[in-house]
Order: structure tokens, then sequence, then C-alpha cells
């Protein structure tokens, strides 16, 4: 690096420690990022799709994930390039707003920065670049507006949410199962969603899972789930019309905040306080009986001599309960959470239908069902598999299903999966370069190109030839003008993901293309890199 000079001819240093430091300037900065981008868009190209395969990842710690998820690979990967780091960024955000669609928007990006290094190469400005490619993004999204469809639904008839939820379930592990999990899914959603205002709260729906069983055993319970037993095992195992008294406050005497200590020097002291001590229990136990409730629910634990009188005075109780599990208990029972035995009040008691014990297998693993509740508006989806991998895995597909739901409520617009929108979308940019003169044709036309890359790799991944039966695909749609043509994965013989009932939301496909462009528009701007090397 040159060294630069003042007025007076004296040198000064521009950048710390100069001679340690590695830099890339101009078009090498460019090619090295939009390599990095490409390596990582590359990892995930063959898990796109029906046939797409999974990956597996072990952490540092030895954990294994194996996974389909784009976000869930991308996020265990631990990736060290700046350039990858933005792909790992833009798959999280894909899955923050939509929840679907993480493996398809980096695919895109690596297309659209492989499409971006050939123009570079042309001596085409990486602006001009980014400004053709902004360009297309916004005719490729109205177009995506216009061939999208309405889809009606209502609380009774919930089958086009049902077949949407099940497109993305498909490309999951869980696919031979995917019409039982898309039905749980929807119903979930339908019981929390509010649908005058189009919300829906994810987090009313909790997703527990237990190893053991097979994943035919999912349930959808309308009530909570919680992964403890009764305190005391004499206790009741199933209660009815249960009052619930949700307690964030210990069952023992209590404690002054100070140090302190009590000297003992004869044996009628030490009765005085250890029956002062019992009287402590007696009037909590008593408290809790006094205001009706016919079930504890405790955030802390209590000794034996509590868990004694409890039993003794049938009062069956649960001990340490997670903070968010007692929120969503009270949420659903209607209960309050009470912080102190003074304030228990009957109105302050949650309400459940039935409270039952449940125990699994041969094992000693018990859980607490809360069922039949007052407020029915949080509901908990229980995964059962054979190993913990399985289950995980299922938890991810459950939670794309969700957010698909989720946004069709939201918006209830649809596009035809199985790369239709997008080779509708590059038909529809190919036709409208044309019509800009200057550079940025080229970025517009290499935009088109890009979007071939999607159907492209289902094609792949699904042992098709995939030029040819892209540009197979291709002509039918430009001939009948008819944008649900997408690649036949499934071999199911037809081409129209109308009869496949292969749909995507509207929002999802929209936010992937501008998030992509986003992103790309980033990488191409970037023209120094200057990093610390390495010692």
């Amino acid at each position: 690096m040159a060294l630069a000079f003042d007025e007076y001819g004296r040198p000064f240093i521009i950048l710390r420690e100069q001679e340690s430091k590695s830099r890339l300037r101009g078009l090498d900065a460019q090619k090295a990022n939009i390599s990095a981008g490409v390596a990582v868009a590359r990892i995930l190209r063959t898990s796109l799709g029906p046939k797409g395969m999974d990956k597996m990842l072990q952490s540092p710690d030895g954990d294994i994930t194996i996974t389909n998820d784009g976000a869930t690979i991308l996020e265990q990967m631990d990736v060290d390039n700046q350039i990858g780091k933005l792909m790992v960024e833009l798959s999280r955000s894909q899955d923050y707003e939509i929840g679907d669609g993480t493996t398809g928007v980096v695919v895109m990006a690596g297309a659209l920065l492989e499409q971006a290094e050939r123009l570079l190469e042309r001596g085409i400005h990486p602006i001009r670049v980014a400004e053709g490619y902004e360009i297309a993004s916004k005719i490729a999204v109205d177009h995506l507006q216009q061939i999208s469809h309405k889809f009606e639904f209502t609380a009774t008839h919930i089958e086009p949410l049902v077949q949407t939820c099940m497109t993305t379930l498909s490309s999951k592990i869980v696919n031979r199962c995917k019409r039982s999990l898309a039905e749980i899914a929807v119903k979930a959603v339908m019981a929390v969603a509010d649908l005058e205002r189009k919300d829906v709260n994810l987090d009313l729906i909790k997703v527990e899972g237990k190893v053991g069983g097979k994943l035919e055993d999912t349930e959808l319970i309308y009530g909570i789930l919680v992964d403890k037993d009764m305190s005391h095992p004499q206790m009741p195992k199933q209660i009815e019309d249960a009052k619930i008294a949700i307690l964030t406050c210990p069952f023992e005497p209590p404690k002054p905040k100070t140090k302190h200590k009590v000297d003992i020097d004869t044996v009628e002291k030490f009765q005085t306080l250890r029956q002062q001590e019992q009287k402590y229990f007696d009037d909590m136990v008593q408290q809790c009986k006094d205001v009706g409730a016919t079930l504890v629910i405790c955030q802390w634990g209590f000794d034996d001599e509590a868990n004694h009188l409890l039993m003794h005075r049938n009062l069956p109780a649960v001990r340490w309960v997670g903070g968010v599990e007692l929120e969503l208990i009270a949420i659903a029972t209607g209960g309050r959470i009470v912080p102190r035995f003074q304030e228990l009040t009957p109105e302050k008691l949650g309400k459940a239908g039935l409270v039952r014990e449940k125990a699994f297998g041969t094992t000693k693993d018990r859980m607490l069902y809360i069922e039949h509740c007052a407020n029915s508006r949080a509901v908990t989806v229980f995964i059962r598999g054979g190993n913990k991998m399985m289950i995980e895995e299922t938890k991810r597909s459950i939670h794309d299903a969700l957010c698909v739901a989720r946004n069709l409520i939201r918006n209830n617009s649809i596009v035809y999966g199985g790369g239709a929108a997008e080779i509708s979308c590059s038909i529809a940019v190919e036709a409208a370069a044309d019509k800009y003169p200057g550079v940025e044709q080229y970025a517009v036309r290499a935009f088109a190109d890009a979007l071939d890359s999607v159907p492209m790799a289902l094609a792949e991944n699904s042992g098709l030839q995939p030029i040819e039966t892209l540009s197979a695909v291709k002509s039918q749609q430009i001939k009948e003008n008819n944008p649900c043509c997408g690649i036949d994965c499934n071999d199911a013989g037809t081409t129209d993901m109308r009869e496949q009932n292969v749909f995507e939301t509207l929002i999802g496909k929209q936010q992937q293309l501008l998030l992509a462009t986003q992103v790309v528009k980033m990488i191409l701007k970037i023209d120094d890199v200057i990093s610390p090397t390495e010692y």
C-alpha cells in the first residue's frame, strides 16, 4: 500500500499496523464476496423441495442436529466469513418474519450473486447491476400479486389451510404423516386465532415432545401439558372440575432477609419453634382450602412436611412448574398468579374441567394434562417420535406449518408452488426487460435467469433432467398462459400445481424475492475488504 505524504513531505500513517492487515480491492473484493455467498447457497441447494436431502450437523459439545430447515442449518454451521454471515442473517430474517421458505431465499440470493459475477466480468458497474436487480424485483413482486389467488376459509371450512400446510410439510422428514400434522397445526392456530383482527399469537401454542411412541401418536390437546407429576405419589391422579391455585410463593416458613441466628437453650424453646413452623404450614394449607382450591400449582418446591400436610388434607399439588408454563396455565384456566398466600381469593382461582396425570410406556415418566379449560385459547401440540432428533425436527416442521397457517389468516392470498411462481415471474421479468434502455437491461435479464434456479434445483433434487424439465414447463406456461405449471417432483403425472394441491403463501414468496435482492445489493456495493491477517 502506498505511503501518503503531507505538504512538508513527511510520511503519515493512514491505517494502523497496515502491514499486518490484508486488503482486497475492486473486482477482486467483489468476486471473493460473491464466491463466499454462493458457497453458502450451494450447501442449501440440495435440501430444497420434497426430495431435498437433510443435513447432519455436530456442535462442538457433540450434540447432533439432523435437519432440512435452512435457517437451522445456517444457525448451527458456525460460518466464519462475513459475507457468509450475511446469508445466515438473511435466512434468519425470513424465518422470523414468515417462518417458511428459509432454504429458498438463500438459494435465490446465491443465484443472483452468480449472475452478477458474469455481468461484472463483462465490465458492468456493480451499482448498475444492483439497480437493475431492484427494478426486476419490483416487477416480479407485482407479478406475484397478479397471479395470486384468494383462499376463502372459515372457522369450520379449514381444508384450504390444511392443503397449504401440507405443502410446507412435504419437504420435511415428517412427510409420511403430513396430513395429520397439517390438521393439528391448523386446528391449533384456529383455536388461538383472533379472526376479526386477523392476528395469531403463536406464544399461546406450546409444542411439547416426548421420546417414545410413533409419529402418528402426535396429538393436539385443548389445554396445557406440564412435564411434572403430583408431588406425593398417593395424591389423586385425576381431578374433575378442578379449581386451581397458581402460586409463586414457596410452601415454607418465611425467612428474614437479614442474617440472623436463633439461640435455643432449652427443649421447650425448640418445641415452641417446631410448633410455630407447623402452624405456618397449617395456615398455608388452610388458606388454600378456605378459598376452595382443589389443586395447587406452585413455582417453587415445598419440603416433606408441607407435602405430607397437603396429602393429609386432600389437597393435590404440583411443584417446580416453570414461569412460562405458569403463565400459560393462568391464560388457559382464567386464573391469576398469586404471589402471597394472604392474597388468595376465590376469584383468583383458575378452572379446568379435567386435570389428569398420564404415564408413558414402561418408564416412570408422567405428565400432567390440564384440559377443558375455562378459556381454551391456549393449546399444546404433543409430539411423539422414535428418538430425540426426530422429535426436534418434527418441532421445527410444526413451527413452519404453524407460521404458514398464521400467514394465511393474516393474508389469505396464495401462489402455486413447485417452482411455478418463479417460472411465471421469470417470464414476466424477461418480457419487461426490453422496455429498459441502457445497461440495466442486462441486470433485469440476469434476474430472470436467476429466478429459474429454484425450479432447476427442484428438478435436480428430484432426479429429473434439470434443463430439459425446466424448458418444457416454461414453454408450457407460455403456450397455455397458465401460471400454475411447475416441476412435477412427486411424479404425479401432471405439471399443474392446482391438481397436485401445491400452494405457497403470497407474502412468503414476495418476502423471499425482496430479502434476497436486498442482500445481493448490499454485497455488490462492497468494493474494499480490510481484514486483520491471521497470525
